[in-house]
């Protein structure tokens, strides 16, 4: 029984429950649209040195030209307009909210997958994932609204947190198809990390906003090293891991397993935020980590 990419899925899934923490600090300090921008750039650094030290190349010029194509549709539609979707559900109503719009994800990404794949769930896979939505719905629901957040702020964050699993979604499958022949998830990243840079960075200049940008981080030092530190927890660790995942089992599986970020963050809200747990989110977390059980006896 190969679980190697349910691990992944769950390792993906504790790598963005710390991102969503750092970005969202970091997204008040300077904006959804910056913090998007800069961290690409980020990532982008951080995978081509890892390309070079595992590969000896900075990027896979190697690969077929089918790998590029899919790979690079996957970037822009995952990182440049999914990620820019989250990012400002994120800063509008907060992670955990902000990830339960992402657990759309998976269903999202079962249809398409059975659309392009032909990819079809067995009755133990379906159940394990409706546990963990479940779960996962539930745990998110138990957290109340802050009473600051501006009028309307909810409601556009909610549209904002459904494009972005859209996004994912639909950036999943097609990396599926651009890592068919076992093309490594490093490999396969640093390429979804260029076409995105490159597409953010254009439209940055035609938007005329480099200046802005560059202005807003000068006036923000502190947002430098949280910047760093969120590109290599998520783009770079987390979606490698979610590739890994995607390559080695079911599309909708995988999303599950992506999206368990509400219930790994927890622990985070209670020990580093300072926030009461109420029995629903307790109960929320033993239904979800019931359905990842599930899903591991469906191997």
């Amino acid at each position: 029984m190969n679980i190697l990419g349910e691990i992944a899925g769950i390792a993906t899934s504790f790598f963005f429950a710390l991102n969503a923490v750092v970005l969202t600090s970091v997204g008040k300090m300077v904006g959804s649209q910056v913090t998007n921008r800069v961290r690409l750039v980020f990532a982008l650094i951080y995978l081509v040195i890892i390309n070079l030290i595992l590969f000896h190349e900075p990027l896979p010029f190697s690969a077929d030209s089918s790998h590029w194509v899919w790979l690079s549709i996957s970037g822009v539609i995952g990182f440049a307009l999914g990620d820019a979707f989250l990012f400002k559900s994120y800063v509008m109503i907060g992670p955990r909210l902000g990830s339960l719009m992402m657990s759309l994800a998976p269903i999202f990404g079962s249809l398409i997958a059975w659309v392009f794949f032909g990819e079809i769930l067995s009755p133990l896979q379906m159940l394990g994932m409706f546990l963990a939505l479940a779960g996962i719905a539930w745990v998110v629901s138990s957290h109340k609204k802050a009473a600051d957040t501006p009028r309307g702020h909810t409601r556009t964050g909610v549209i904002f947190g459904m494009l972005a699993g859209l996004g994912q979604a639909m950036g999943l499958v097609l990396s599926k198809q651009g890592m068919a022949n076992h093309f490594h998830p490093f490999q396969a990243n640093a390429i979804r990390l260029l076409a995105a840079t490159v597409f953010i960075i254009l439209w940055m200049l035609i938007e005329r906003k480099a200046g802005a940008t560059i202005q807003v981080i000068r006036e923000n030092p502190a947002s430098i090293g949280l910047l760093a530190l969120g590109a290599l927890i998520g783009p770079v660790l987390g979606v490698s891991a979610s590739l890994l995942a995607v390559q080695l089992t079911e599309v909708g599986v995988a999303s599950t397993l992506t999206s368990l970020a509400p219930v790994l963050l927890l622990p985070i809200s209670y020990f580093v935020l300072k926030e009461k747990i109420s029995w629903q989110g307790i109960a929320g977390t033993i239904l979800a980590i019931a359905g990842v059980a599930v899903l591991f006896l469906a191997k």
